[in-house]
């Protein structure tokens, strides 16, 4: 991922995206491409490493929880919710990124990142999402390709 201010890079994080093909229908697991908007920002000021359900803090860190729970793909430090701004592609019935709960944030299995791994979002090391979260604002542009 390249943040990218005014035509130039800032910095480039990496990252990961999902399993499965990248796809913009809902249920596909894919992650969506095209033009993103960040709709919302959620978890300012939260610790690394805290749990999210819901797109509410547990008060947990990923550390916090059984071998069980944290074998599972927590969301973790910040949350980037990201509306399509493609009617028809990313935004609507069927196609809806917003809909579909789709982020940028952060993973209790750091190691993972930088391989294909996610349900369909896109996560990142804990420490470059807090970076990230910091850098961006509502209504930043996404492109996803």
């Amino acid at each position: 991922m390249a943040l990218l201010e005014q035509e130039k890079v800032l910095q480039f994080f990496t990252i990961s995206t999902s399993k499965k093909p990248p796809s913009c229908k809902a249920n596909s697991y894919g992650t969506p491409t095209g033009l993103h908007t960040i709709a919302d920002k959620i978890g300012a000021g939260a610790a690394e490493g805290m749990v999210f359900r819901g797109r509410v803090a547990t008060g947990k860190l990923y550390g916090d929880f059984p071998p069980k729970e944290a074998s599972y793909n927590l969301i973790t430090s910040r949350i980037m919710r990201l509306r399509g701004m493609e009617p028809g592609v990313n935004s609507g019935t069927s196609c809806d990124s917003y809909a579909r709960y789709i982020y940028i944030h952060g993973t209790n299995h750091e190691a993972r990142v930088g391989h294909p791994y996610s349900g369909g979002c896109v996560e990142m090391i804990n420490s470059d999402v807090i970076k990230l979260f910091n850098c961006v604002k509502e209504g930043d542009i996404v492109w996803i390709r």
